[in-house]
């Protein structure tokens, strides 16, 4: 009886979250809704597309710095919610990297949860040079709309316009990244 319980919980549960629509535009805005258990996210056409909030904080490297968003107006921005003590974070800074290496591509790390000293040693280590916001309470995330700020890491991909075109709730590669990124950079204006 008890498993049944159980079970019936978690199918209440999961019909509730899969109800409605990945993501939408309201006004013209990102609002992430849960995607049914997805971790691949996908916005098309271009035109339903969500802007997302400010995003600035201070720089990892140097907090006198603040990091936004707004500095890489026409790129494609990569976001990346990261932490030092994320293994999976380890796994894809590489590919990161690489991306962040293409014209036109701006990564931009958001650190979360972490010590300003051991996120500073960690782009360090992995010898990263894209830039990242620290932001250890994750408040730079309210921006994104509903976006869990608990799952870490998180990568969102910003159009030209830094419309949301994706959103992966996973560990990402370089193969998930780069035809996209490809793509986005090649869209119209």
């Amino acid at each position: 009886m008890r498993r049944l319980t159980l079970l019936l919980a978690a199918v209440l549960l999961l019909a509730g979250c899969s109800t409605s629509d990945n993501a939408v535009a309201r006004g013209g805005t990102f609002e992430f809704v849960t995607p049914g258990g997805k971790t691949e996210i996908f916005y098309e056409p271009p035109a339903e597309r969500g802007t997302v909030g400010q995003i600035s904080g201070p720089g990892v490297r140097d907090p006198s710095q603040t990091v936004a968003l707004a500095q890489f107006r026409g790129q494609v921005v990569v976001l990346n919610v990261w932490g030092s003590w994320c293994g999976p974070c380890r796994s894809e800074v590489p590919d990161l990297q690489r991306v962040s290496e293409l014209d036109g591509v701006t990564v931009l790390g958001i650190d979360v949860r972490d010590d300003r000293q051991a996120a500073a040693d960690f782009m360090r280590t992995y010898g990263l040079t894209y830039p990242s916001i620290f932001d250890p309470p994750g408040r730079t995330l309210f921006a994104l709309n509903g976006v869990p700020r608990s799952v870490v890491p998180l990568t969102v991909v910003l159009d030209r316009q830094h419309r949301v075109a994706a959103v992966f709730l996973r560990e990402i590669e370089a193969a998930d990244l780069l035809p996209l990124v490809r793509r986005l950079a090649a869209e119209p204006r």
